[in-house]
């Protein structure tokens, strides 16, 4: 099926949710798997303990609201990984605010962690793959970036602004043959949307929203970013994958 032998994959955010998932999926199909956590180290260590602690699988903490110190521990991490060729920039935080209510450091901690980190880690890759003429860059998006969500505007311009980054990259980055694309998850069943499933209510109504009639688990958005690291996708860039059940038909 997929085969990821001697390739190299960073997975930012890669502890919990949709990112272990794809940490599990890019690991069973033999890539070097690399992974990054911001606060939750316990979770991070029990997804490496339940890999079985192997050689090919390493992790690193990476504060994503601090920018500053961004840039210079990522390059650390390329040192000694050596260099990536398929990139996915998952980390992200998902806050309410009303609009009317929410502060400016309230807004930049979204932003930076949504997709001024995604930026600056790409930035860091670039060379490296471009060297090798050979890269994949898939970028986790949301159904917010697409249509808005209101009380999240500041988390619905994060991912709205990874959609045209994508985009944007895809057409800069064609000719040195990489490969950037999105994939935009609606509701899944993760830590993040805890308490909003906790709501039966609420977790009924997502529920029909869905023309499958059911709500996505971390694997369901895994799988899609596995394909579009792969070879099967390998004329596929600038594109958005939208992994909804069909709640929003985007064209």
């Amino acid at each position: 099926m997929f085969n990821f032998k001697n390739k190299t994959v960073l997975i930012t955010g890669g502890s919990k949710g949709i990112g272990a998932a794809c940490v599990e999926l890019f690991y069973k199909y033999g890539a070097e798997t690399v992974f990054t956590y911001n606060s939750d180290e316990r979770s991070a260590q029990k997804l490496f303990d339940k890999l079985g602690k192997p050689k090919r699988v390493k992790f690193y903490h990476l504060d994503f609201s601090n920018t500053n110190e961004l840039k210079n521990n990522i390059n650390k991490i390329l040192k000694e990984i050596r260099g990536v060729n398929i990139l996915v920039n998952n980390a992200g935080v998902w806050e309410k605010g009303k609009i009317e209510e929410m502060n400016l450091d309230e807004w930049r901690k979204t932003i930076d962690i949504n997709l001024t980190s995604a930026f600056l880690i790409t930035q860091a890759i670039i060379p490296f793959m471009k060297k090798k003429k050979y890269g994949k860059i898939i970028n986790i998006s949301s159904t917010a970036g697409q249509r808005g969500e209101k009380y999240y505007s500041h988390y619905a311009s994060s991912k709205g602004g990874i959609i045209s980054f994508t985009k944007s990259l895809a057409a800069e980055l064609g000719k040195d043959k990489i490969n950037v694309n999105a994939v935009a998850p609606g509701w899944v069943d993760t830590a993040m949307t805890k308490e909003i499933f906790l709501n039966k209510e609420m977790r009924k109504k997502i529920k029909e929203d869905s023309l499958l009639k059911r709500i996505a688990k971390p694997i369901d958005v895994a799988y899609p970013v596995v394909f579009l690291a792969s070879d099967f996708a390998q004329h596929i860039t600038g594109e958005v994958l939208s992994v909804n059940g069909g709640s929003i038909l985007c064209g």
